[in-house]
């Protein structure tokens, strides 16, 4: 392996997330930013929200992880339990590979949606827009077959299903059209073409127990388990190495795709990765949300704080929102960004290591520890929420507060 390859794989966990999170967090507390201030002074009020958005969904403090299964339910009533109720799995480990491949797909197709998008849900006829209306969109392309090579055998996502997948089928699925925009169909199902490729390519890792797959990497995963545990670290450091290849137009270091990985002029190192700064957020969301398949399969997985705050425009918009990160220019909020923009890069760079400092003050104030109040849990309760809930009272439709132009891969 080469220098640069070493050098590159060194970003592909949330140690290195965290890591030069925090240091960006430093320069911003130094005053040395180029794009944004803090006031840590007003910390307080966004850990004042994020606590009564808590008790307000949660009043006896017992929520669930932050993932995409909390995106299942409808009307109260939980779209995947019922087709898992309904499913004649074959064992364990079948219904384990299942849900793999619907929270890949789901995840990956979960990138922002625009503030017009909504899907009406058939069941309910209600209109439904953001993370939930794509998580129920997914959900009904996947008891449908849409991502299946067989249809008589839909409750899967497996390679020859996603490599024909047509960018027509998403539309479709997600209800999208002139009248209905949804941002960035093209690059959502080109992703799950990419998918479908690299899972074709490596059987040894997606096929070990079945035809290739996504949830194949299930198999991966219980094998790499030590006395049937697994750390969260792990299971993102495999996906950040295992599906990287899928990510379009990113950058590569010595060869190797760094996925949601993108230059900060402020970021200097010593090494080939000087001005790189790693944030996986779609990688992270999708490690949190493997989570309970996995322990629905027997298999533990332990330091769930192992992985790092979600880098998007939820959480980091209840730091603008609240004075805590505010621009140095102030024509930037009315100014589209893109995604690979030092703004926006030290915006979401801020946001991860803010929500550690977050974190630590709602633990102290709801005299809870990191075994009681995970940051998985402060994200459910939480930072997720009350970002969204700010959002909407400052601005029609809730757009966040960082104008970013997306491809539908990022977030």
């Amino acid at each position: 392996m080469t220098a640069e390859a070493s050098a590159a794989f060194s970003l592909l966990n949330a140690q290195a997330v965290r890591e030069r999170a925090h240091r960006m967090l430093a320069l911003g507390l130094a005053d040395k930013l180029p794009n944004f201030r803090l006031d840590m002074a007003r910390l307080d009020a966004a850990v004042d929200l994020a606590v009564e958005t808590t008790k307000r969904t949660y009043p006896t403090l017992d929520m669930p992880f932050h993932s995409r299964w909390r995106h299942f339910v409808c009307a109260e009533q939980d779209r995947w339990a019922l087709l898992d109720g309904a499913a004649n799995w074959r064992d364990g480990a079948a219904r384990a590979r299942a849900a793999f491949d619907l929270a890949i797909v789901s995840v990956l197709l979960d990138a922002g949606a625009g503030p017009q998008w909504r899907y009406r849900d058939p069941a309910t006829e209600r209109s439904i827009g953001h993370s939930e209306g794509l998580a129920l969109a997914s959900l009904a392309m996947f008891a449908r077959g849409d991502f299946a090579a067989n249809t008589r055998d839909p409750l899967r996502a497996d390679a020859e299903g996603l490599l024909r997948l047509s960018d027509q089928t998403v539309r479709n699925g997600f209800q999208a059209s002139d009248a209905n925009p949804l941002i960035g169909i093209e690059g959502r199902a080109g992703l799950l073409r990419g998918l479908g490729a690299l899972v074709a390519a490596r059987p040894e890792i997606f096929a070990l127990r079945d035809s290739p797959r996504p949830g194949g990497l299930f198999d991966h995963f219980a094998a790499l388990a030590t006395d049937g545990k697994i750390p969260a670290a792990t299971i993102l450091a495999e996906l950040l190495r295992h599906l990287g290849p899928i990510w379009p137009s990113r950058l590569t270091l010595g060869g190797v795709p760094l996925g949601d990985c993108w230059r900060h002029p402020s970021l200097t190192t010593a090494d080939a990765t000087t001005g790189l700064v790693p944030l996986h957020k779609l990688s992270q969301w999708l490690a949190y949300s493997l989570i309970e398949p996995l322990q629905w399969a027997g298999v533990s997985v332990t330091d769930i704080d192992g992985l790092t705050g979600l880098a998007e425009y939820r959480n980091g918009g209840l730091f603008v929102d609240t004075g805590v990160v505010a621009f140095r220019d102030a024509a930037d909020p009315g100014r589209d960004h893109d995604v690979a923009s030092a703004l926006v890069v030290e915006w979401r760079a801020l946001t991860v290591a803010l929500l550690d400092r977050l974190a630590d003050a709602m633990r102290g104030r709801l005299k809870m520890d990191k075994k009681s109040l995970p940051l998985a849990k402060v994200l459910q309760g939480g930072t997720w929420a009350a970002g969204r809930r700010l959002a909407h009272r400052l601005r029609a439709d809730g757009p966040p507060p960082v104008k970013v132009i997306s491809d539908g891969t990022v977030f």
